[in-house]
Parts: C-alpha cells; sequence; structure tokens
C-alpha cells in the first residue's frame, strides 16, 4: 500500500474576484465532466482510493454480510386501504428494488394478513422496479400515482441520477405503457379527477422546479398546457393532491416566504386560485380539510400555529385561529380526514402527534386534542401511510435507536395503538442489548446541544471505546433518533454513535434553525465540535478513536470541522460534500445559489456576506497542518452538489495538509453513474455502506 502513490491534480489558473478579492483557483478546470481529461482524473481518483484500501475487502464483505443476514430480504409494507383496494410494496430475495402491488378489499374483512415471500391470492403487480431497471446501473422513481378510478398509474423514472424524470402512464389491466411523451420533469404528478389530465412540473436550466404543466393522456407533450410559471428564481414548486382528492395544490416556496394554489381536480381545464398573496417572511402551508381549509402559518408565531379558513379563501384576512401556538412546540404540519385532524409538532427536542377528532356537536366542530404518548427517552414518532379520506384508524410509524421501525393503528374511537408490523431484525437481535440516551454538549455561547446516542450495553464511559458522530444542521432538518440494521456492524464492534443535534437543524424549534444559517452559520460548526468534545470529555469515547461523519449541507460541516479542530478527529467521511460553498454560491446559474441566498446570504452582492462565507468554507481555509484521514464520497450526476466540490477540495488537501498520506489518507471516491444519494440498489447501497465503514473502522484499529 506504501508504493501507492496519491493522485495529484495539475494547476489550471482560474482568477475569481469579487468585491476586491482576487483568488487563483488552480482546480476549476475539473468541473466540465464531459471533458475526457476530467473523466480520467476521476478515474485515477478511484483507482487509487480503491489501491489504498483493497486490504479492507475482507472486512468490507463481512459488514456487506451482515447488513443482509440481519435483513428480511423478501418482505412487504403493510398494506394501506385506498379506494378499494389494498396498497403495499414488496420486496424479493436477491432483488435490488422493490415492487409496487394491490389487492381488492373484500367486504366484511380487515386488512389481509399477507406473509412475505408468497403470493396473495389476486394480486396485481403494478410496477416492478426491477424490470423497469434492467439495463440501468441506477434507477429512482419519483412519482407513482394511481388514478382515482383505479385504473391507470404515472410514474416518473430517473435512471442517470440527475433528478430529471421521465413520466409514463400504464394501463393497470393491460400491462401496456400507453403514453410517455413527456420528459424531462421534476418530482411529482397529480392526477384530475376523471383521469384524462396530469399535471407536473418542469426544471428550468439550473433544476429548479419553476412551471406546472397539465398534459392530456395520449396527446403530445408539445400540446401540454402551461398552468403555472414562477419567475423568482428564489421559488421552488411542488404539486401534490388532497386526501379527498378533490384538490390539485400547488406550493410555491422560499427559504422564507411561501404561497399555495389550489385548482379544482373535477375541473382540470380551469385556472388555480392563490389562497392567499405571498408575504415576504411568511411561511404557510394549506391542508383541504372537507369543509374547511387548515392552515399552518407563521404570521404571528416563530414557531407556527394552527388556522382555518373557508374552501373558497383568497386572502390571509379569512384565517382565523383554530388551535392557539403553545409556548415550547414548533408546529411542522397537519393531516385531514373526515373524522379526524392530526398535528405532527416537535416538543423538547423530539417529535409529537396529536390527533383531534371531529365533534359536530361542539361549536368549533372539533373535540379536545389527544397527544400520543411513549416511554422511550430518544425516539421518532409520525403518521404512516394513510391515503383514505374516510378512515376509524390512523397508521402511525414509530421508531428509537434500539426499537427497529413499527407500524401501529390508532383506532379514533378507542384510542389504542395496535401494533401491526415491526420491522424484522434476524439473526437474533435483542433491543436490551443496546442502549440510548440524551447527553447535552454546553458551547462557549453557553448553548445547551442535544447528543443523540446508542451504544451496546456492555460499552462503558471508561474513555476507550471508538465513536461515531453524525451530524447535519441546516435547512430546519432534523435528524431524529432511528433505527438502522447497518449501524449494528458498529456497535456490536464497539462503537458509540452519536448524533449531534447542531443549531441550524430544526430539533429545538424555529430559533435553532434561525441561529444556525445565515451570519450564525459558524455556531454550527462549533456546537459539532463542542458535541465532540463533550463525548470525549464524558469518557464515551477514546481521544484518539473518534470519526466524524456527514452529508452534503453536513459535508460543509464535516470539512469546516477538519479545518477548525482537525486533531480531535482521527478520520472523516464527508459525503456528496458542499465543501466549495463560496464558489457554488456566487454562481446564479447552479441549482445551489438563488434560493440558497436565504439560507446562506448573498456573497455576490453583499462584500459582507463574501468574507463572512470566505472564512469558513471549506475549501478556502485548508491549512498545513495534521489532519484526520479524509474520504470524500460523491456522484457524478448529482445536480444538488455538483461532483467538482469535492474533487477540489480534495486535491488541495493533497498538496497542503501535513499528514501521513500512508496513516491518514486522503480518498476520493466518485459513482460514476449516481446522484446525490448515491447508488440506488439495495445491495449496492450496502457494498457502498461496507465500504465507507471499513475505512473509518481501520482508523480507529477495528478490523
Amino acid at each position: 500500500m506504501s508504493t501507492v502513490r496519491p493522485v495529484v491534480a495539475k494547476h489550471v489558473e482560474y482568477v475569481r474576484e469579487h468585491h476586491g478579492d482576487r483568488v487563483v483557483d488552480p482546480f476549476e478546470w475539473m468541473r466540465d465532466k464531459d471533458d475526457p481529461e476530467v473523466i480520467a482524473h476521476l478515474e485515477d481518483e478511484n483507482a487509487y482510493a480503491e489501491a489504498m484500501t483493497s486490504h479492507l475487502e475482507p472486512l468490507r464483505a463481512r459488514i456487506f454480510d451482515e447488513i443482509r443476514s440481519r435483513t428480511q430480504e423478501a418482505d412487504l409494507s403493510v398494506p394501506a386501504a385506498y379506494r378499494g383496494w389494498w396498497y403495499y410494496s414488496r420486496t424479493f430475495d436477491d432483488k435490488q428494488y422493490a415492487a409496487q402491488c394491490r389487492v381488492r378489499m373484500v367486504a366484511g374483512r380487515g386488512r389481509p394478513q399477507l406473509e412475505p415471500g408468497v403470493t396473495p391470492e389476486g394480486e396485481q403487480v403494478l410496477l416492478d422496479g426491477n424490470v423497469e431497471a434492467q439495463g440501468h446501473e441506477f434507477f429512482s422513481l419519483g412519482a407513482f400515482e394511481v388514478s382515482c378510478d383505479g385504473r391507470r398509474i404515472a410514474y416518473a423514472v430517473d435512471v442517470e441520477g440527475d433528478e430529471r424524470f421521465a413520466l409514463r402512464v400504464k394501463d393497470i389491466e393491460t400491462g401496456e405503457v400507453i403514453d410517455e411523451s413527456v420528459t424531462q420533469t421534476g418530482y411529482g404528478a397529480v392526477w384530475s379527477l376523471d383521469g384524462q389530465h396530469l399535471f407536473y412540473t418542469r426544471l428550468d436550466e439550473s433544476w429548479r422546479p419553476h412551471q406546472v404543466w397539465r398534459h392530456e393522456v395520449g396527446t403530445a407533450a408539445l400540446d401540454d398546457v402551461l398552468v403555472f410559471d414562477e419567475p423568482d428564481e428564489r421559488f421552488w414548486m411542488g404539486i401534490g393532491s388532497s386526501r379527498d382528492d378533490a384538490w390539485v395544490v400547488i406550493q410555491v416556496g422560499s427559504k422564507l416566504t411561501s404561497e399555495v394554489l389550489l385548482l379544482d381536480a373535477g375541473a382540470p381545464l380551469g385556472i388555480p386560485r392563490v389562497v392567499a398573496p405571498r408575504r415576504d417572511g411568511v411561511e404557510y402551508d394549506v391542508e383541504p380539510a372537507g369543509d374547511r381549509l387548515l392552515i399552518v402559518h407563521n404570521a404571528n408565531h416563530p414557531d407556527f400555529e394552527l388556522a382555518q379558513a373557508p374552501l373558497d379563501a383568497r386572502s390571509h384576512d379569512q384565517w382565523s385561529p383554530f388551535a392557539e401556538a403553545v409556548a415550547g412546540e414548533r408546529l411542522v404540519d397537519v393531516e385531514a380526514f373526515a373524522s379526524h385532524v392530526v398535528v405532527s409538532l416537535r416538543r423538547d427536542g423530539l417529535t409529537t402527534v396529536r390527533v383531534i377528532r371531529r365533534d359536530p356537536s361542539s361549536e368549533s366542530g372539533f373535540g379536545p386534542a389527544h397527544d400520543l404518548a411513549f416511554e422511550e427517552p430518544l425516539y421518532s414518532v409520525a403518521t404512516g401511510n394513510n391515503p383514505e379520506y374516510e378512515s376509524s384508524a390512523l397508521q402511525i410509524v414509530f421508531e428509537s435507536m434500539v426499537t427497529p421501525k413499527t407500524i401501529s393503528d390508532f383506532d379514533l374511537v378507542t384510542g389504542q395503538l395496535t401494533v401491526l408490523k415491526t420491522q424484522p431484525v434476524l439473526g437474533g437481535y435483542d433491543p436490551a442489548d443496546y442502549e440510548q440516551h440524551r447527553e447535552w454538549a454546553t458551547t462557549a455561547d453557553g448553548t445547551r446541544v442535544p447528543i443523540s446516542l446508542v451504544h451496546r450495553r456492555d460499552v462503558t464511559a471508561d474513555s476507550s471505546a471508538p465513536g461515531l458522530i453524525y451530524g447535519y444542521g441546516a435547512y430546519e432538518i432534523c435528524t431524529d433518533p432511528y433505527f438502522s440494521v447497518a449501524r449494528l456492524s458498529l456497535l456490536d464492534r464497539g462503537f458509540v454513535y452519536a448524533i449531534a443535534h447542531v443549531r441550524g437543524g430544526g430539533e429545538m424549534g424555529r430559533q435553532w434553525y434561525d441561529t444556525g444559517k445565515m451570519e450564525h452559520k459558524t455556531n454550527s460548526f462549533t456546537d459539532f465540535i463542542s458535541c465532540a468534545d463533550h463525548l470525549v470529555s464524558c469518557g464515551w469515547v477514546a481521544p484518539d478513536r473518534l470519526v466524524a461523519e456527514g452529508g452534503s449541507a453536513g459535508g460543509l460541516l464535516m470539512g469546516v470541522v477538519a479545518n477548525l479542530a482537525p486533531g480531535r478527529f482521527r478520520a472523516i467521511h464527508a459525503a456528496v460534500p458542499f465543501v466549495d460553498a463560496l464558489t457554488t454560491i456566487l454562481d446564479p446559474s447552479l441549482p445551489l445559489t438563488v434560493p440558497e441566498w436565504e439560507e446562506w446570504g448573498d456573497p455576490l452582492h453583499n462584500a459582507d456576506v463574501y468574507g463572512y462565507m470566505k472564512s469558513y468554507t471549506p475549501y478556502e481555509n485548508i491549512t498545513a497542518v495534521d489532519y484526520p484521514a479524509i474520504l470524500a464520497t460523491t456522484s457524478l450526476n448529482d445536480t444538488r452538489v455538483y461532483f467538482v466540490e469535492p474533487a477540489k477540495w480534495v486535491a488541495r488537501l493533497r498538496e497542503t495538509v501535513t499528514s501521513d498520506p500512508v496513516q491518514r489518507p486522503i480518498l476520493f471516491k466518485i459513482e460514476m453513474v449516481a446522484g446525490h444519494g448515491g447508488k440506488s440498489g439495495r445491495y449496492d447501497a450496502w457494498k457502498q455502506y461496507a465500504w465507507e465503514l471499513a475505512f473509518l473502522m481501520e482508523q480507529v484499529g477495528v478490523t
């Protein structure tokens, strides 16, 4: 291994000049993925990474086998009722992808007791991902929607990883694809009530969903009609349908402002109506609830509140309070059903589900609220697959760092919670062998940052254990406690696994997000280092055996903490890392730019923002000291964080840091046919994860 030489990138002078600051970037030439020299460089990087880690192949194989042996490969989801059918997905032994299936409901019988590996009588396979993926290295579904009459499905396919989808319509009875004229769409598709029209989004040159179009099934895409256009480059859009199928919902939003339009799904040729014109700084979501609209908004309260409005509302002046904001609660979402309303919220850093029954005898039309309660100290709870508007039960999904994902029905009449399915973990898994708890790190400014911790019960805080700390910290995204079969390969080797819930996420409410973005972004980074220090100072992890991991915006986090505290971490895995953030946010033609100015600031037009971002962006701040071992992973077709960012970062790391290139290598691994989420097939994803884990394990002496 010691004779293998690192890849050396050539220098080509490229000058970036803004606000009087002249920067020479020698590696910007790597941006063009159509350049054969760039492809050759990336292939050299893959060859070097493999050569440096080939001795880990037995360990990688063991980790892969462990994941596979614990996974029930032939499995199925809990069937969900919708318009006379039970819908579910199935996986199969030795196959990468799931199949979407259904069986007809039988009068007088409840949910069918389907068995893994057994084909139920009368099953219809609507779409088999393994068939669709044949001949492709990558496969992803961007939409899967059954028409209201149950006769057709619309589905969208991406076989490159670039998140541009081809829309197809299949006749379920014949299995024939009857329409494939629409290409280059975004996520999602919505049927009109008559099943003759589809609504979909189109992307502009910077991959921003900016238009909604209407397509008549069986006609040419050239005849499609533009329904809505959003010219403001800060705003993205998505489409969906109300649970009662009555409305097509168009959601338009920037990081700070949103607007919702409704279109009668029974009148698909009509014009969408704005529920309330956008107001800068006001975010709102709309849930049609039969006789009214329910609206989650922050017009008066930073942690949002719940309002109601008439079905035909066109202004925020028509909103009236439905439920008052409660101090310490962050209202997240509302879902409406014929007999009840479900509110998703956060409290004390954890998720909560609140059920409110409709009560015609009360003045408001609703009864008292009921919060579902759980006994574990750490967990995640959310509503599951509930497509039926007329339902007397609510599907709930619960999991923790020790409890596998558990699907239950909450009976809205009796209040009883009935377990329907618990994620199988083969090989004798016993939750009692593991322990999870909440730790709190204190930062220099006095902020207490929550940490979710899990380890084997026989691991104690004696300062000898290896540890992995994960972080993200952006976009108000919450990394809630979750169960992972793959993580058991770490825990059973004595690792302590920690999630640092740093500012910039939304775990502790909107202020947690606000104090970790824009001019407060560096709080995310110092929070993470404080969490790492806490694990070491409390004895949970040996000071020389801590590794870190994060992806995308979490990859930015990894790059910054490598610069700020290189001695704290033995190794770092940065996945699809946003490590050349300043270069990207200066270029309005890229997907992560104009809409992102409300997250990071606008360095193109504001010299102060430029200076602040330059002070922390990883690529700009590498220093000539010993660094942790670095593994950067990405995909060639990633449209969210371009591959060039980690490519440049790795090149500059190699020529700057003083680390021993054998003991602390800097590696770059790129998937040549994949997107932001990496490989798409489950076996390929397990192999990729095993590759990454083996690298980190070796760095802390666990081989």
